[in-house]
């Protein structure tokens, strides 16, 4: 570590001091830097910054110490780089591990030996992160439960229920660009952390100063390394695979992992049931964190681009259904074509169309297996179509429509309300589950969904996209169109905030031609009416606003506290992993003939058209 009296480093701290003079880099950057450089908790980072700072690299080092990349409630995420506080970096990692570990221990009896499940995926780096977490949690005194080789994010969570581990971490970032990488945290029963454990160990990783390690190889020869794929993968497997329902098995299929781990999960499950003529997508196939061979290299099944490529390999071959799964394989995307007609076109379903498709499907499985019974019920989240809560009762079901964004709080509903009469829980970006195997989305377990509907319809020479039709004729047609606005760095930050406080402090008394009937702040847990007094409704509070609009169909009469499934609608808040705020935009219509529906859904994409128009001029972007 180079001294105070060295010659180069008062060089560079010279050259800081210029740079933070001249406003060319923060506050907060010119003070972080300076202890990269001097402070020995930073040694093995000091010559690389050194190195940044000699060649002038000013806007990207302010760019990657600007702030402290925040350990959400979920875990970390964010740009990959060498050294930098607000990067994904040895450093930042190894924080994250240590803050774990030392959280962990706080709340365990002293008597109890800690244990995590580790896994990774396919992105840069990804081991390396993984094995670095291991040897934090092994200076700790864990155990660890390993998997070697690309995984999922289910079969992790899936690996911290079957080892009985205390956490669990994911090393992905889901389907972010190929720059970025991340660790998501879990905790014992296999679901992301939940309060009081996430702000727990928020609290501990931002106090950490020393990080420990034990070689892995270490713990390997020691036994406290126990490798655990081979098990945990015919498990996997075999757990998701009681999910299947009898049914025709006579489509032919193509798959694309979209160059992640999803062939370990998803092939082998369409294979277990039966589905015999299954492809996966060869430009696709190969593991790779660049994704080579996908639009924009952001492999995001969200994105209708990302499945153009198998659909018109799909098209020429006769297909049946191309699906796709993100890096992780915990969010899945789907294509059929409109009709069984030959040359029908092909279209994607949209995450919200899926969430109503496969609730139907899953329960209708769960009756195949003759598992139905009273109290049965289906999760899902506060920004989700209300179709699935329309579909779900038609049945019979119990629905919980009142969570919040992000999966971790439909699996803790799960375990909340009971998980023997779990029938299905779903958000609109595309995250799905069926089954108690896991505490998180799958996307094998939605490629199962998908895969026997999708036959049992061509059996009788229909398709999901018909079928989806004559959910919206019974249950009026539903249309949702999401914004998603991007606002990096600082200043896209406090962009943010005043955005979100000028929606709260001046709502919009009207969008998309409809009069605002009523205003939910989830932040103050308070809901008013034009001109009325705000009053208090049960929730957890989160940074989310939710403007209902006039001409609800259908609203019915609900228990106390509840509120009428999203009918016409705006709702707006900041993602919790990317630097975007997010709006979303439902409209609905009543019940029709089929023969109206063409000419509904063309009035409610207008509909869209407007509110996402007079949206951006309310907010400016």
């Amino acid at each position: 570590m180079p001294t105070a009296t060295d010659p180069d480093l008062a060089r560079r701290l010279a050259a800081l001091a210029a740079a933070h003079a001249a406003s060319t880099i923060t506050d907060h950057s010119a003070t972080t830097m300076r202890a990269w450089l001097t402070e020995s908790r930073y040694a093995e980072f000091a010559a690389e910054l050194a190195t940044r700072i000699d060649a002038g690299q000013w806007k990207e080092l302010d760019d990657v110490f600007w702030t402290v990349i925040p350990f959400g409630t979920g875990g970390r995420r964010g740009r990959m780089f060498p050294v930098g506080s607000n990067a994904i970096n040895d450093r930042t990692i190894g924080e994250s591990a240590q803050g774990l570990a030392d959280y962990v221990k706080s709340v365990l009896p002293p008597d109890e030996t800690p244990s995590c499940a580790i896994a990774y995926d396919t992105r840069h780096r990804s081991e390396h992160f993984a094995q670095l977490c291991a040897e934090v949690l092994l200076a700790a005194g864990f155990r660890i439960s390993f998997l070697r080789g690309y995984r999922s994010t289910p079969e992790l969570s899936f690996a911290v229920r079957m080892t009985h581990s205390t956490c669990g971490i994911m090393v992905t970032a889901s389907h972010n660009p190929p720059s970025d990488n991340a660790v998501k945290v879990y905790w014992a029963g296999g679901v992301q952390v939940l309060p009081p454990h996430d702000k727990g160990i928020i609290d501990r990783v931002m106090r950490v100063d020393e990080i420990h390690r034990e070689p892995f190889e270490q713990g390997v020869a020691a036994g406290r390394v126990r490798f655990v794929e081979e098990e945990a993968d015919a498990a996997f497997v075999a757990a998701v695979l009681e999910q299947s329902a009898p049914g025709p098995r006579n489509i032919s299929i193509l798959y694309s992992p979209l160059h992640g781990v999803g062939a370990t999960a998803v092939v082998p499950v369409l294979r277990g049931v039966g589905f015999e003529r299954l492809r996966v997508f060869g430009p696709h196939e190969q593991p790779d964190g660049d994704f080579p061979n996908v639009p924009g290299h952001v492999a995001n099944p969200e994105v209708p681009a990302v499945l153009e490529a198998p659909i018109a390999e799909a098209m020429a071959a006769g297909d049946d259904l191309v699906i796709a799964s993100d890096p992780d394989c915990d969010r899945l995307g789907a294509a059929t074509p409109l009709t069984r007609s030959p040359g029908s076109p092909w279209k994607t379903f949209t995450g919200n169309q899926l969430c109503g498709l496969l609730c139907e499907q899953a329960i209708a499985g769960r009756r195949a297996r003759g598992q139905s019974r009273p109290g049965d019920y289906v999760v899902t989240t506060l920004v989700t179509s209300g179709l699935v809560r329309r579909v779900a009762e038609a049945h019979g079901l119990v629905v919980d429509d009142t969570q919040l964004v992000g999966f971790k709080w439909i699996c803790s509903a799960i375990d909340r309300h009971g998980p023997e009469n779990f029938v299905f829980g779903t958000e609109e970006s595309h995250g799905y589950l069926a089954g108690t195997h896991v505490r998180d989305k799958d996307a094998a377990v939605a490629a199962l969904l998908m895969a026997e509907q999708t036959a049992a319809l061509a059996a009788e020479n229909r398709t999901p996209h018909e079928l989806l039709d004559e959910l919206f004729c019974r249950f009026g047609c539903h249309q949702e169109r999401q914004i998603n606005v991007m606002l990096p760095g600082a200043s896209g930050m406090e962009r943010m905030k005043e955005i979100m406080a000028t929606l709260r402090s001046q709502p919009p008394a009207y969008c998309g031609g409809l009069d605002v009937v009523r205003t939910r702040d989830q932040a103050s847990l308070t809901t008013w009416t034009p001109g009325g007094q705000p009053e208090s409704f049960e929730g957890v509070k989160s940074d989310l606003v939710i403007f209902d609009l006039a001409g609800q169909p259908d609203a019915g009469t609900r228990p106390a506290g509840r509120f009428p499934p999203l009918g016409n609608a705006v709702a707006a808040r900041p993602s919790g992993t990317e630097p975007k705020i997010k709006f979303y935009l439902f409209t609905t219509a009543p019940p029709c003939d089929p023969a109206e529906l063409p000419a509904i859904k063309d009035s409610l994409q207008a509909r869209l058209d407007r509110m996402e128009q007079e949206l951006r001029g309310l907010v400016g972007v």
